[in-house]
């Protein structure tokens, strides 16, 4: 299995104590992102957020409001630069015939890969219709649950992609099997899952570290709930050869927490997801938290609170590992 070779280098500037505690801002670094209509059809408002629930309130702990839609994209953007601005890593054809977005969410990456793909129908599906109305002509979304039986032709799909769905999936083996059944011979599947074990390499996050507090208690949460608790590259690899898939290679990136390294483009994709934290621990932390782990909304808000500034301060040089793991269906 693929493993990073060296260490984050820091950016020297973080590595005498700094004069300011945390990072005020992005400004200097770029950020851009894109908004994009939606349509929502059934919902709840909870803790300030709204939530989808049509296919029930337990599918899908994240909120689906517009704030997290740009939060999702930019997210997107972060993916890009750890992939080299790579939208997948499977060496499928270079004229595919059809493509499967699972999770689309809102459909970035299936209308960025239609683009690329003219060749290609591309099928994005999800729980929720939050998906933009105007799209490359190759492309389109579907309302689905991906834990139900698939509806797709067997042996149809040259890709099938998926990615930050470990914590939205309960079965993996009948998800995994029914993907593998609707992968063409000589097809690819490929999953990307960001891990929620906590990293660093110069000894400044200690066990009491805001986000890996965070962290551990999602993980709690979502092993109490029946779902896998954090991503792993190894465990990944041997659920796509469980399914039948061969020649399952694994990548490994990683997504710094905070501007903190010295190389440019991990720099700048730090300063992404420092302006994501703003919404993302709440996001990820305020269901799960209150729900299935019984805090208050107040001992909830207070961990998610507690690890957004832990990502703004200069003395914690965090991240975490991005897996693309994609293997090959049989001819």
């Amino acid at each position: 299995m693929a493993t990073p070779q060296k260490e984050i280098e820091v950016d020297p500037v973080f590595l005498e104590k700094p004069d300011e505690e945390t990072y005020d801002s992005c400004a200097g670094y770029d950020t851009s992102t894109a908004s994009l209509t939606s349509s929502i059809n059934e919902f709840v408002y909870q803790h300030g957020r709204r939530y989808h629930t049509y296919y029930g309130d337990d599918k899908n702990y994240l909120p689906v409001d517009e704030t997290e839609q740009d939060r999702l994209d930019l997210h997107h953007e972060v993916f890009l630069g750890l992939l080299d601005q790579d939208l997948h890593k499977a060496p499928i054809d270079e004229n595919p015939q059809k493509i499967l977005d699972v999770g689309t969410g809102t459909g970035i990456w299936a209308v960025d890969i239609a683009e690329k793909y003219p060749s290609a129908e591309v099928i994005g599906t999800d729980l929720t219709p939050i998906q933009p109305a105007w799209v490359p002509p190759n492309c389109k979304f579907e309302i689905d649950d991906a834990e139900q039986e698939w509806t797709y032709a067997s042996n149809s799909f040259d890709l099938i992609h998926m990615r930050n769905l470990i914590q939205g999936i309960r079965d993996w083996d009948k998800v995994l099997k029914d993907a593998y059944r609707c992968t063409k011979p000589g097809g690819w599947i490929e999953l990307q899952e960001i891990s929620g074990h906590l990293r660093c390499d110069d000894g400044t996050m200690k066990e009491d570290n805001p986000i890996k507090v965070f962290l551990d208690n999602l993980a709690k949460a979502m092993e109490k709930s029946g779902r896998p608790p954090a991503a792993n590259g190894a465990q990944m690899k041997k659920d796509l050869e469980k399914a039948g898939f061969v020649d399952v290679q694994v990548h490994i990136a990683r997504q710094p927490l905070g501007p903190w390294p010295k190389e440019p483009t991990l720099k700048q994709i730090g300063a992404m997801m420092l302006l994501s934290s703003e919404t993302m621990f709440s996001a990820y932390g305020m269901v799960p938290f209150t729900r299935i782990l019984g805090m208050t909304e107040d001992e909830a808000s207070h961990v998610c609170e507690a690890a957004k500034r832990g990502v703004k301060n200069k003395n914690y040089h965090t991240y975490s590992h991005y897996y693309v793991v994609y293997g090959r269906k049989p001819e």
